[in-house]
């Protein structure tokens, strides 16, 4: 069940995100209609499946690292995540990092580049975490460099 997946956050019909998925919730995510897994994790954090990437496809879904350092998120990252959501546009995409932090701060930009009200990407970033102090500048100034308040 989706639900058992740590910290599993479905945002839209074709997007949901998490924690770190066990080997075996990755059958369960392709059951549930998942096309594609963004891992934002680094190979050396908590939890994580040091052969995700063949799990991944052999449950027939297609695997896309971006491996994001939790002390330094860069804006380089965030366009490679954009450039990634972007790439799928009709598909289903799940996205996960070791504690769905890394994912939620990501998914909070992706929504508010995308129209969604400040107030209801909110929401759903605060069902996780509230950003720490390194998360929240990388936040506020993503967000100024597109011109969003």
């Amino acid at each position: 069940m989706l639900n058992d997946i740590y910290n599993y956050l479905p945002i839209s019909e074709h997007l949901a995100t998490a924690g770190q998925p066990t080997a075996e919730q990755f059958a369960t995510i392709r059951q549930a209609g998942f096309d594609l897994v963004v891992n934002l994790a680094l190979p050396t954090s908590t939890n994580a499946l040091p052969d995700e990437r063949s799990i991944v496809e052999a449950c027939g879904m297609t695997y896309s690292p971006i491996p994001v350092m939790w002390e330094h998120p860069t804006a380089a990252d965030f366009e490679q995540f954009q450039t990634t959501l972007a790439s799928y546009p009709d598909q289903k995409i799940f996205v996960h990092c070791a504690m769905n932090m890394r994912v939620s701060a990501f998914v909070y930009l992706h929504r508010r580049l995308k129209g969604v009200p400040q107030p209801v990407a909110a929401a759903d970033l605060a069902q996780i975490w509230e950003p720490n102090t390194t998360w929240q500048q990388f936040i506020d100034a993503t967000l100024a460099q597109a011109g969003i308040g």
